[in-house]
């Protein structure tokens, strides 16, 4: 039944400062609409996973976080050094793949993945 995600939608109280930030930072090219679309490639995938209000994976006062699949992780690490966005967390290589953590400019938590 189901195909695929069909979007994330959130609010924003600084729509121009967030598609900036979105655009330099995770090169997401964001339209006039304000929005963009991500159309997957062979091996993207995307997980649909819950946690439990006190899972502390991520902050219990963020109510999702989202998770993008990058090519390179180490490529992705020196891009946000060079436009001075710091890590949240170290690295973590895992049965899954390697992670990182870093937050938007509104504080949410964002975790980047590479299968």
């Amino acid at each position: 039944m189901i195909k695929g995600f069909g979007g994330i939608f959130w609010r924003t109280k600084n729509l121009d400062a967030l598609k900036k930030w979105y655009s330099e930072v995770l090169k997401i090219e964001m339209k006039d609409w304000n929005g963009t679309i991500i159309k997957p490639q062979s091996g993207n995938e995307t997980i649909f996973s819950f946690f439990t209000e006190d899972d502390p994976y991520f902050p219990m006062e963020q109510q999702v976080m989202l998770n993008f699949q990058v090519y390179n992780i180490n490529e992705t690490i020196e891009h946000l050094e060079q436009v001075g966005v710091p890590l949240v967390k170290e690295k973590e290589v895992s049965e899954y793949g390697t992670f990182i953590w870093i937050k938007d400019p509104e504080g949410r938590l964002i975790e980047l993945w590479e299968k």
